[in-house]
């Protein structure tokens, strides 16, 4: 008998003591179905096979070992196999080759290699309850039939040795590629909390779910509040996307859209067997969608949106793969929730900001404590202060009021419910000026309707004040103006009613007098006329070609008589031949005639000069004279309705402080600029610039 057929049980045991030993330390599968490969191979001395199927089931790993422990490691297509009539049996089976079909031998990857039959077990070991080992077998190929290990009793026994190590290698698999999965999500689930910026957030997203899950491809679809549209995240789409337009499906349209609809995840192993998928994005980007899971995004009972991993690397998505996705889903629905809340109250905050700096109106916060939290520049340049020197300052010490006292005033704004304290006063500048204002108040309340903070409004009322002085100005002006022609018509009216004026000479002069002081009223009237028409925007623009030197011809000679009997000096330089400009006749007149009689009624001595020349497209017109001059703060006020400077007044000039305020009004309507330089004493230039027109 030959040493084969020597083998009794005592060597089988001997040989399950090793296998033992062997596979003690071994936590791999791969490593298990090696060792088992090489140890049964030399103990029974004849080539065998160990194969073991994907979780997928689609192909089989296999280890081919001789007699003498040579082992090689390969990969069989599941069809290509043989493995299923093994398999299908579930128990151990002897097969002989020339039994197959001749079209089974020549496919067959198995049946290649032996000679007449082989004798294998399938795996895992039949009648084991809920084993984790995948569908596998356990070959010996044209073995001695007398080899006591092909006894069917011992080759159950070998299968359930096997399988109890495959098993535990295949759980320590699955717990290590938990572990790691944990891990992932736990750095996922970090990453997407450390961050409010959805860009990031879609960036720490996408590497470690395609890594961990092993797909090609992760996407992100939110929902638009308004439409209810599922608009995909571009910075995830890839380059095939890039230059497509932003992918949108219509609510309840793809799987995506039944997915959000129904709240419900999906794992689809063949897209395009189901009837819900949406084709048309394949067709547009040329991407080939294989197979997908999909998750709603939610918080609480609000979907925002879903989730996608799509097209799995090495085979089919399994229950796994969804419970690692939904594991993910829900700190990344919460993520993007954070950072679109943020996103909102960034805005928001700037918004508020943008309003509070560029509010013409002094505004302040303070806390309930009384102390400063925030102020505009508005009030900074009303105070003369910098707001470092008014944060955390009691705002009863910064903000001094001439009449009221600030604390009454918060006070008063505390327990106000529907209206608003107001107070108009004057508030202490730093420095020791005064400026008028009118103060409002507002409490902002938490929750719980407590006060946490006050808003104070400071008007500014200077120009309030301003005008109502030029009003009282203008009227006591207008008065003034009219009182004096007036009076003198009726003093010679009631003359010549008296008969004081037999003479024809004396009645003429009488006359005379009441034309001239009429002429003067007609021209206060007509000027107010004016200024309302103005107003009313009833200042029509004109297309006439207008001719300043003819202009300059009509008007120059009357105010050149006036300078002289007033005993000033009046000179004039008019380009010849300028180009004519587009406007009227009549508000060239009253523009240029107003401001030459300012320059003769305004110089007591000295020169008045008129220069009209043209440069650069426009006609330049300068008036220019020795008078007395215009005060450095009266200079913003100068073109305003009713203004007249405090020099003026005090010198008894009349006026009625409309002229230069009609002729800014002219001289911009017809594209034209206006600039003034004074000094008070010396004079006064104004420069009138007016585009050329190309006849």
């Amino acid at each position: 008998m030959s040493d084969t057929l020597s083998i009794d049980s005592n060597q089988i045991h001997n040989l399950w003591q090793k296998l033992a030993e062997e596979l003690l330390n071994i936590f791999d599968a791969h490593g298990v179905c090696a060792v088992v490969a090489n140890e049964t191979a030399v103990f029974a001395q004849t080539t065998t096979v160990v194969g073991v199927s994907d979780p997928q089931n689609k192909y089989f790993d296999v280890w081919v070992c001789d007699k003498d422990g040579r082992i090689q490691q390969t990969r069989w297509n599941k069809e290509h196999a043989s493995f299923a009539s093994f398999l299908a049996a579930g128990k151990p089976t002897m097969q002989e080759k020339f039994n197959q079909p001749p079209a089974e031998l020549i496919r067959s990857e198995l049946w290649q290699l032996p000679r007449e039959r082989i004798m294998a077990v399938p795996l895992p070991a039949p009648g084991r309850y809920a084993p984790v080992t995948p569908p596998g077998i356990l070959c010996f190929l044209d073995p001695d039939e007398n080899l006591p290990i092909i006894e069917p009793q011992n080759l159950s026994a070998l299968a359930t040795h096997v399988t109890t190590a495959l098993d535990r290698a295949y759980l320590r698999q699955t717990v290590d590629r938990q572990d790691i999965e944990f891990a992932v999500v736990s750095e996922i689930s970090y990453a997407l909390t450390s961050t409010l910026s959805l860009q990031n957030i879609y960036r720490q997203l996408m590497e470690p779910v395609r890594r961990t899950l092993n797909v090609g491809s992760v996407s992100v679809g939110l929902i638009e509040q308004s439409s209810g549209d599922i608009i995909f995240v571009d910075i995830l789409m890839g380059d095939l996307f890039k230059d497509l337009p932003t992918i949108r499906l219509k609510k309840g349209q793809g799987i995506a859209g039944w997915v959000s609809e129904n709240r419900q995840s999906v794992i689809i192993n063949d897209v395009y067997s189901d009837k819900r998928f949406y084709s048309r994005v394949d067709r547009q980007s040329g991407f080939q969608t294989e197979n997908m899971i999909c998750i709603p995004l939610q918080i609480e009972d609000r979907v925002i949106g879903i989730l996608q991993a799509i097209n799995k690397q090495n085979g089919d998505f399994n229950e796994n793969d969804l419970r690692l996705l939904q594991a993910i889903g829900g700190p990344l629905a919460a993520a993007i929730e954070n950072a679109s809340l943020h996103t909102a109250v960034l805005a928001e905050k700037r918004r508020i900001e943008t309003i509070f700096a560029n509010m013409s109106e002094g505004i302040m916060t303070v806390d309930a404590d009384g102390l400063i939290t925030h102020a505009n520049d508005s009030l900074l340049t009303l105070l003369f202060r910098d707001l470092p020197s008014l944060l955390g300052q009691k705002a009863n010490d910064m903000i001094r009021l001439t009449s009221g006292s600030l604390n009454d005033f918060m006070e008063r704004t505390v327990i106000a419910t529907d209206e608003y304290p107001q107070l108009a006063t004057d508030m202490s500048q730093h420095g020791g000026g005064t400026v008028p204002i009118l103060l409002s108040g507002a409490p902002i309340r938490d929750e719980n309707g407590a006060v946490t903070e006050m808003i104070f409004v400071f008007s500014d009322l200077s120009q309030i004040r301003e005008v109502e002085r030029l009003r009282d100005d203008f009227f006591h002006g207008i008065i003034h103006e009219l009182r004096t022609p007036l009076a003198t018509i009726l003093m010679y009216a009631r003359l010549l009613r008296e008969g004081k004026a037999q003479q024809k000479e004396k009645a003429d002069r009488f006359l005379g007098v009441i034309e001239r002081e009429s002429d003067r009223l007609q021209k206060m009237v007509r000027q107010m006329l004016e200024v309302v028409k103005m107003e009313a925007s009833e200042f029509q623009r004109s297309n006439d070609l207008v001719n300043l030197n003819d202009l300059f011809d009509e008007i120059l000679p009357p105010l050149a008589d006036r300078a002289t009997e007033k005993g000033l000096t009046f000179r004039q330089r008019i380009a010849p031949a300028m180009s004519p400009v587009l406007g009227n006749q009549e508000t060239y007149h009253l523009i240029f005639k107003n401001l030459i009689d300012n320059a003769v009624k305004f110089t007591l001595s000295g020169t008045v000069r008129v220069e009209a020349y043209a440069q650069d497209s426009q006609i330049v017109v300068e008036v220019r004279d020795d008078g007395i001059g215009i005060p450095k703060q009266a200079m913003p006020n100068l073109f305003g309705r009713f203004f007249r400077a405090q020099t003026a007044v005090e010198r008894g000039i009349a006026g009625t402080g409309l002229g230069l305020y009609m002729v800014k009004v002219a001289v911009e309507n017809y594209n034209g600029t206006i600039d003034v330089k004074s000094t008070a004493g010396k004079g006064t230039t104004f420069t009138v610039k007016l585009p050329i027109t190309e006849v």
